[in-house]
C-alpha cells in the first residue's frame, strides 16, 4: 500500500522484474496439505486469548484499519496481550503492504512474526541462564577449566558482563530475539508457496513492553510515536522510529554498494524509489522491507533498527501507524488528536477518519490511501474500570470472532459492531532524525506494478470457503 503506482492494465510494464522470474500461483489451494495446515493455524490464533487483530479494542489498546482508495487495503495491524505467556508483556505491529500481493505478504508477517519472536526470545532467555550459570560456576576456577566454551560463547558473555551497567538484561536478550525472527520470516516468505513475494513485500514496526522497558524493531516507513509529558506537563511527541527510506544517506550507500539505484522521479522529486541496476522498475519507495526479493541482491534489506526505551510515569501512549497517516498528519498533531478521544477506545479510529478528511482536503486529485492504527496506552490500569464502560461501538475482536462465520481474515467491525467486508480481504487472494516527508502525498510505493483486485474466481472460490464454514 502507500507506495505502488498502479498500472494502466493489469500487466506489469515492459522491463519490469515480474518477466524475470516465472511466477508461483498465489491462490490458496485447499486441498493442499501446506494450506491446510495454515487454515489450522490461523483458526488457532483467531482464538488465542488477548489477540487482536480487527478494529477493536481492550483496556491496553485500541486498533482501526480502513481500506483506501487504491484497491484491496494492504495493511494489517495486531495487539498482543500476555504475549509469549507473559502476564506483563504486550506486543503490537503494524504492517503496511505493497506490490500485487502486498496485502498477504502484510498478513502473513503479522501472524508468523510475533511467534517467531516469541519462541526465539524463550530460547535466548534459556541460552543466558545457561551461560550466566557457566560464568558463575567457572569464575573461581582456572583459566584452562574454561576451555570448553566456544569463542563465541566467551564473547558473549564477555558482552553481556561489559554491558551490564549500560543497559537492562532484557534489551540484548531482545535485540537478539528481533533480528533472528525478523531474518528467519524473509527467509519462510522467500520459500513460501502460496504467496508470490518477488515484487510484493511489507513494512513492520513492532513492539514489545515488558514491565517499564519497551523494545521497537522497525524496517520500512510505517511509524512509532510515544507522547509523554515534558517538564512543563505539556504533551509532546517523541518519534521512536526512524523512516528507512532510500535518502537516508547510510541507507542510500548500502544500496548503491550492492548496485542498486536511487533517485526520484521527475514529477516526484520528494520521493526518492529504489531500482534494478538495468531496469527502471520497480521503484521500490523504501529503503528495508520484508520480500521484494527482486531487489534484496541489490540493497533492499530486512535487518530491523532495534531501540530501548525506559518507560516513565510521565509517558502516556505509542501510536503506531502506516504512512497513510504520517503522510498527512504530523507526529504533534496525531498525539493531540488521540489526546483529545473519549472515550479513548475510539481513539484509533477517530485517527483514521482525521487522516482521510486530510487526504481529501490536502489531496484533492490523490487517491486516499490504506490507513492502520494501533493506540497502545501505558497507562491502562489507572483507566481498566471507565475503559470497559465506555467501548460504546467499537466491540473487541473476542466479542467479534464469536458471530463472525466468514472465513479468517476477512470481515472486519464497522461502527455499528457488524461484520463488513470494507478492509480485512486475505481469502480473495487465491526523524528529525531522517523522519518521513511530512504532508507530502505518496502516490505509490511501487512504480511498475499493478495493484492486486479480486477476479470471479477469487470472488467465487472465497464465496465457496464461506459456505463450507
Amino acid at each position: 500500500m502507500g507506495s505502488c503506482l498502479p498500472g494502466e492494465s493489469g500487466s506489469p510494464r515492459a522491463g519490469s522484474p515480474m518477466g524475470l522470474s516465472k511466477r508461483r500461483n498465489p491462490k490458496r489451494r485447499c486441498g493442499s496439505r501446506s494450506s491446510s495446515f495454515d487454515c489450522r493455524r490461523e483458526e488457532q490464533l483467531r482464538r488465542t486469548p488477548g489477540r487482536m487483530f480487527l478494529n477493536g479494542s481492550s483496556d491496553v489498546a485500541c486498533l482501526f484499519s480502513q481500506q483506501g482508495k487504491k484497491g484491496t487495503n494492504q495493511d494489517a495491524m495486531i495487539v498482543w496481550e500476555n504475549f509469549g505467556s507473559r502476564t506483563d508483556t504486550v506486543f503490537c505491529g503494524v504492517f503496511d503492504g505493497h506490490g500485487p500481493y502486498g496485502h498477504l505478504v502484510a498478513k502473513r508477517v503479522r501472524d508468523s512474526l510475533p511467534l517467531k519472536l516469541s519462541a526465539h526470545w524463550e530460547v535466548n532467555v534459556k541460552s543466558d541462564d545457561v551461560l550466566r550459570e557457566v560464568s558463575l560456576n567457572t569464575s573461581s576456577m582456572c583459566s584452562e577449566d574454561t576451555s570448553f566454551l566456544s569463542p563465541e560463547e566467551e564473547s558473549r558473555a564477555f558482552i553481556d558482563i561489559e554491558e551490564t551497567g549500560k543497559q537492562p538484561d532484557i534489551f540484548p536478550t531482545l535485540k537478539e530475539s528481533f533480528l533472528k525472527a525478523y531474518k528467519v520470516m524473509d527467509r519462510e516468505l522467500r520459500m513460501h508457496a502460496n504467496i508470490d513475494c518477488f515484487c510484493s513485500g511489507t513494512t513492520a514496526v513492532t513492539l514489545v513492553k515488558q514491565g517499564q522497558d519497551l523494545v521497537v524493531g522497525n524496517i520500512g516507513d510505517s511509524r512509532a510515536v510515544l507522547a509523554t509529558r515534558d517538564a512543563n506537563n505539556s504533551l509532546v511527541a517523541v518519534q521512536l522510529t526512524v523512516d528507512l527510506k532510500p535518502n537516508l544517506p547510510a541507507e542510500a550507500a548500502r544500496i548503491r554498494k550492492c548496485r542498486g539505484r536511487v533517485f526520484a522521479l521527475l514529477d516526484e522529486p520528494e520521493v526518492p524509489r529504489v531500482w534494478l541496476p538495468n531496469n527502471d522498475s520497480p521503484g521500490l519507495a523504501m529503503a528495508r522491507a520484508f520480500g521484494d526479493f527482486c531487489l534484496k541482491d541489490f540493497g533492499l534489506i530486512s535487518v530491523p533498527e532495534v531501540s530501548y526505551r525506559r518507560i516513565t510515569d510521565k509517558d502516556e501512549f505509542i501510536v503506531l501507524a502506516t504512512d497513510g497517516i504520517w503522510d498527512v498528519l504530523s507526529n504533534k498533531e496525531v498525539i493531540e488528536i488521540v489526546n483529545s478521544c473519549s472515550p479513548r477506545s475510539s481513539a484509533a479510529r477517530t485517527l483514521v477518519e482525521t487522516a482521510v478528511q486530510s487526504w481529501k482536503s490536502k489531496y484533492p486529485t490523490s487517491k486516499v490511501d490504506d490507513c492502520a492504527v494501533v493506540c497502545f496506552f501505558l497507562d491502562s490500569n489507572e483507566y481498566t474500570s471507565s475503559t470497559r464502560k465506555s467501548k460504546g461501538n467499537i466491540t473487541s475482536t473476542a466479542e467479534e470472532e464469536e458471530d463472525d462465520p466468514s472465513p479468517p481474515g476477512l470481515n472486519l467491525v464497522d461502527e455499528n459492531g457488524e461484520a463488513s467486508e470494507a478492509n480485512e480481504d486475505e481469502e480473495h487472494a487465491a526523524g528529525h532524525n531522517w523522519s518521513a516527508l511530512e504532508g507530502v502525498s505518496r502516490v505509490n510505493t511501487l512504480i511498475t506494478l499493478p495493484r492486486f483486485v479480486p477476479g470471479k474466481d477469487d470472488i467465487k472460490a472465497a464465496e465457496e470457503r464461506k459456505g463450507r464454514k
